[in-house]
């Protein structure tokens, strides 16, 4: 019998460089090997734009930013007396399909066709040393194969939940109606985000979570101050409770908890966390376990297979969009003949971070508990974001702390977290001055325009004596 996969009457299609995956990080190393002359084959079997395009980072900010924006308008005396009523729920589900182009990837499109990338539509899969199968065509790459796939929603094995039709972050994004209760399993990012979002378009929402606490990687502090929030703005949050088992009842989902109790609602999300989607995709002919992460090396390489890398999710370094579009440069650069990577990549637990909650939570480097688990011996500084004059020109009374982490041995600040409303754009100074490691000698004389919240930097100095 002819192996489907080897049979020599395949038609064969040379590369120089074949890209299996063209969400964020593939489609930045297809780019940038496409703009150096290579050619370059790019593979994907749903959306050009990935995941991050059409059912995670930019339809959940497309939903949570109104609700947000309202929070803060109504805490600004001024503003808070001209707004009156909720949110237009309909006006909020449009604008998020505008954002994801009613979830049609035609617009991404041009962008490879200028560069020469040639697009595969389907599943793409290794089939030995530098070649992938994609439908009935074999591509060989003479020089290199980049896999940059992603993860898969996990469903934790609680009885009958997978025949409950739970909803992932893909229904949650992109689903077009609110419905009138919303059951969340996992307090993550993810569980965190969706339960605020829904809550602002109307819905009652019940977030269960079965640690102690949500957002369990990031500050004590952070999750007391969303958990805080998420209960004003009416989210009902049952922490340490375990959900045993699940089932539909006719148009309701049925959610037994730990302690017998039970909770319904027309839909349920399931947000607990996300898996490698390494099987299927060949791994095993190249000598590679699937089911797991892959590990690589600083160019994002495969140890002991020169032609093969691996960058975003499917690594298990950071799962974050712009720590894929990272390791893509860093790799096409590799093979390039560059070396982008430096002593200390800036993905794995530095990765900067931002949960686009009310109050957003702002983070790059270590936490207090993992710099203690890494034996840093640092000062912790905490001071109110808003504790300063350009604080006076946002909501009273609005949650915010801004914590960091002095290395005391070298002089140098190794973990940030900034909680309070709007201060994403805050972390892009904290993550220069950690990857960097600019001494705070010399960090001292980057002085903040008066009068902002970026004066946290200014009380800093004061508190560290500078």
């Amino acid at each position: 019998m002819i192996d489907r996969l080897s049979d020599p009457s395949r038609p064969v299609r040379g590369f120089d460089v074949v890209v299996v995956g063209a969400g964020p990080g593939g489609e930045v190393a297809a780019g940038r090997l496409a703009e150096a002359g290579l050619e370059v084959a790019i593979v994907e079997d749903r959306k050009v734009g990935g995941e991050c395009s059409y059912w995670a980072c930019m339809p959940s900010k497309a939903l949570l930013r109104p609700g947000e924006l309202l929070a803060e308008v109504r805490r600004v005396p001024g503003t808070a007396e001209a707004v009156t009523g909720p949110l237009d729920r309909a006006a909020v589900l449009r604008r998020r399909d505008e954002v994801i182009n009613g979830l049609d990837d035609s617009a991404q499109l041009p962008w490879l066709e200028e560069r020469g990338i040639t697009l595969f539509r389907g599943w793409g899969r290794l089939a030995g040393e530098r070649r992938v199968v994609v439908g009935d065509e074999t591509l060989e790459a003479r020089r290199a194969v980049i896999l940059a796939g992603g993860t898969t929603p996990a469903l934790p094995p609680i009885d009958g939940l997978a025949d409950a039709r739970p909803w992932t972050n893909r229904e949650a994004t992109t689903a077009p109606a609110v419905p009138a209760t919303l059951v969340v399993i996992g307090g993550g990012v993810v569980g965190a985000e969706m339960s605020q979002a829904y809550c602002s378009l109307g819905a009652r929402v019940i977030l269960i979570e079965g640690e102690r606490r949500l957002l369990p990687r990031e500050e004590v502090f952070a999750c007391e101050q969303v958990t805080d929030s998420l209960v004003e703005q009416g989210v009902d949050v049952r922490t340490g409770q375990k959900a045993t088992s699940v089932h539909r009842d006719g148009d309701s989902v049925v959610v037994t908890l730990g302690d017998g109790s039970t909770v319904s609602g027309d839909e349920l999300l399931v947000a607990a966390g996300r898996t490698p989607q390494t099987s299927g995709l060949g791994l095993e002919s190249v000598g590679i376990e699937p089911g797991g992460y892959v590990e690589v090396d600083a160019h994002g390489r495969v140890p002991g297979i020169d032609w093969l890398y691996v960058v975003g999710d499917l690594n298990g370094r950071a799962a974050f969009t712009h720590m894929a579009k990272y390791q893509a440069a860093i790799a096409a650069d590799h093979l390039l003949g560059k070396d982008m990577a430096a002593e200390h990549l800036a993905d794995a637990a530095g990765s900067p971070r931002v949960i686009f909650t009310d109050p957003q939570v702002a983070a790059v480097g270590h936490t207090t508990a993992t710099a203690r688990e890494a034996g840093l011996r640092v000062r912790v500084v905490d001071l109110p974001t808003s504790g300063n004059a350009g604080g006076s020109f946002y909501g009273r009374g609005a949650r915010g702390t801004s914590r960091f982490l002095i290395d005391e041995e070298r002089g140098v600040i190794v973990g940030a977290t900034i909680t309070g409303s709007e201060v994403a754009d805050f972390l892009h100074a904290a993550t220069i001055a950690i990857v960097g490691e600019v001494p705070l000698t010399r960090l001292r004389h980057a002085i903040p325009a008066f009068p902002t919240r970026s004066e946290i930097w200014l009380y800093l100095f004061n508190e560290l004596g500078l």
